[in-house]
């Protein structure tokens, strides 16, 4: 039998997986990588931790796995979205990479949608708005804030197509990650001509395309040596991280919803066709699944603000649970159901940096509002887990009013191993909560679709159904459900509220 390796870049680390030709799971591995904020609001990494981390992973998972190196058929890519990778000759960066998160480029934002002829014009170009994450006003920042870098670069790679560069000596990518470079025709998926014009970015320094599933290039003898790995092994186009989660995950039939509680939270449902939010406040994008489309809400602070209550507020917690060899989160949401459901009307804004879904907005700030002489520290934790799913379900809405049928929502990522998070999900989203039998994210994603690639399944879709069952399902109750609906309605509002004086704040 062969086996399938799967490579995920991540914010905080690279996970590597090996699962069978049955879709089964074999061993994961995880090897960490730093980040950088050199200033406020910035957010870097050297391209070339990826690849150490990568090297480390992936001899780490194969010999958990046990598989010899020419036993492994094929190798699927995934990553972190948007993220900038700036090239001259030879694997060298010119500069750190920009990330998803990295927010400095509000004024190139500004600048695109002129060009593009406004907001309206550039959705119809591109499918999306200029926001502060995407690859694009990254590129723009570059040439006018570092000259000489830009001058000195020859491609521009995203996150996951640097590694490809380095397992494969290809510049390539696929169309569900260079959706979010604002650069990409995502109805015909290509790269737009007429935006790369309007913008004066050459088309050469851009990778070539592919569709997810596709063999871009095969591993490099001098890779395959680094990497204990057998040289001209395959490599797919893979997915960004959103869409390989969600073939991870099986959203690959309309009505499928997953929602993903990692760092950020993302709400992503299928869609056969590249359907717009023409106010551009949910994002549509190619999926990995050839020839079909995506729609998904990304918020920016989900697990990450309950990250930073266990960082900040929570050392009581961490020094149990390192006692005890139990886990932190854990122990916070233990704390959290002494609370009453809503928590007495406290409320938590989880943008702590900035937002993108609903509100494309980097100065908005995260808080609590509703703090009374009766507050309690488990209503501040149930309140952040509260607010965190208020925001979720701020994508499922704009979704549903977009004609997009939300039947089931899988849930995934940190937010998927409590049961009691996921029962408050089913109540706030009104909808039945479903758990799988795999939950690896995006490496398993990209496993199975190196699988498709080098031929053990015919479509992506056929690898789901054989792969992905359901375990198990949690149904709302009406009675928190109706508690939930009059709880969000006030949430849904505090934005609105207070957008001038997170303006005021940023200042």
């Amino acid at each position: 039998m062969g086996y399938l390796l799967g490579i995920d870049i991540g914010t905080s680390g690279t996970k590597t997986l090996i699962c069978d030709e049955k879709g089964k799971v074999l061993a994961t591995a995880m090897a960490e990588h730093p980040i950088s904020s050199p200033k406020p609001g910035w957010s870097e990494q050297n391209p070339q931790d990826w690849w150490k981390a990568t090297v480390i992973a992936t001899k780490a998972v194969r010999k958990r796995a046990g598989v010899k190196a020419g036993d492994i058929k094929g190798i699927g890519l995934s990553g972190q979205m948007h993220g900038s990778v700036f090239l001259g000759d030879g694997p060298k960066p010119l500069r750190p990479a920009l990330l998803w998160n990295d927010q400095r480029t509000a004024e190139q934002c500004a600048q695109i949608e002129s060009r593009a002829g406004g907001r309206a014009a550039l959705i119809e170009l591109v499918a999306n708005p200029a926001l502060t994450g995407f690859t694009a006003p990254k590129i723009l920042w570059v040439r006018q804030n570092e000259p000489k870098v830009y001058e000195k670069t020859k491609h521009i790679l995203l996150p996951k197509d640097y590694i490809r560069y380095r397992l494969t000596g290809e510049y390539a990518t696929e169309v569900s990650d260079a959706s979010g470079t604002l650069l990409l025709d995502v109805v015909n998926r290509r790269w737009s001509d007429r935006l790369l014009e309007l913008l004066e970015i050459d088309r050469a320094l851009l990778p070539s395309m592919h569709e997810s599933p596709e063999i871009t290039g095969t591993l490099s003898a001098g890779a395959a040596e680094e990497l204990g790995l057998s040289a001209g092994t395959p490599v797919v186009g893979g997915a960004g991280d959103q869409a390989a989660g969600a073939v991870g995950n099986g959203i690959v039939a309309t009505g499928i919803v997953s929602a993903t509680l990692g760092t950020s939270g993302v709400v992503f449902a299928h869609s056969d066709q590249p359907t717009r939010d023409p106010l551009g406040r949910v994002h549509t994008m190619c999926h990995a699944v050839p020839g079909k489309w995506c729609v998904f809400g990304c918020m920016l602070s989900a697990g990450g603000s309950f990250q930073w209550f266990r960082n900040n507020l929570g050392m009581s917690e961490i020094a149990e649970a390192k006692k005890k060899k139990l886990d932190p989160y854990a122990l916070l949401i233990r704390e959290a159901q002494l609370a009453p459901a809503g928590s007495e009307g406290l409320q938590f804004l989880p943008y702590l940096t900035g937002e993108r879904c609903p509100y494309p907005d980097p100065c908005a700030r995260g808080g609590w509002i509703g703090l009374t002489s009766r507050t309690t520290r488990p209503m501040l934790i149930r309140s952040l887990l509260e607010g965190v799913t208020f925001g979720m379900r701020d994508a499922m809405e704009i979704m549903q009013a977009m004609n997009i049928p939300i039947t089931q929502v899988r849930a995934s990522g940190g937010g998927a191993r409590s049961e009691f998070w996921r029962s408050l999900q089913a109540d706030v989203y009104h909808k039945p909560i479903i758990t799988i039998n795999a939950d690896e994210g995006p490496a398993y994603g990209v496993a199975i679709l190196a699988g498709v690639g080098t031929g053990v399944w015919s479509t992506v879709e056929q690898a789901a159904v054989g792969c992905i069952k359901c375990t198990k399902k949690i149904n709302p109750n009406k009675k928190m459900v109706e508690r939930y609906n009059r709880q969000y309605a006030v949430y849904h509002k505090l934005y609105g509220d207070l957008k001038e004086r997170f303006v005021e704040m940023a200042e």
